[in-house]
């Protein structure tokens, strides 16, 4: 199985950014337990980090004809008012999982809404970086 995850803005500052909230695991120790489970299910996953809107809509456009079953996508800041990555989600009729690291139902206000969640099949959030596992598996059952 071929399955894509899109890290957006201010996901490559894992481990820099707001410990408390994030952990202290980076970036690169996310890529690597992506890696191991690939490996261990036999699963192409690619990962595509991006601070821009317009780069994620184009990996996810891309997405559409390379071949890719399954989307994870932590659109970062962007799950709040990026209706134009909604609708690049909607085009997309793969299993699609919106993941976040932290519990956006008990942080600030603007973040308990997810324009994007209702593009996806399921939403998994506050279960740190083992939320891109269970994404994964989520993907893998479908």
């Amino acid at each position: 199985m071929k399955i894509l995850v899109i890290n957006g803005p201010n996901l490559n500052f894992l481990g820099i950014r707001e410990k408390n909230i994030y952990g202290t695991q980076d970036y690169n120790y996310l890529l690597k337990l992506l890696q191991e489970k690939g490996e261990q299910t036999d699963t192409q996953i690619t990962v595509f980090q991006s601070n821009h809107e317009g780069a994620i809509i184009d990996r996810l456009q891309e997405a559409y004809f390379d071949g890719t079953q399954g989307i994870v996508i932590n659109p970062g800041a962007y799950t709040h008012y990026s209706y134009a990555i909604r609708d690049a989600l909607s085009s997309i009729t793969v299993p699609k999982v919106e993941i976040h690291i932290s519990d956006i139902t008990n942080r600030e206000e603007f973040r308990k809404t997810s324009v994007t969640a209702p593009a996806c099949h399921k939403q998994i959030y506050g279960q740190g970086l083992d939320g891109y596992l269970q994404a994964i598996d989520y993907i893998l059952s479908t």
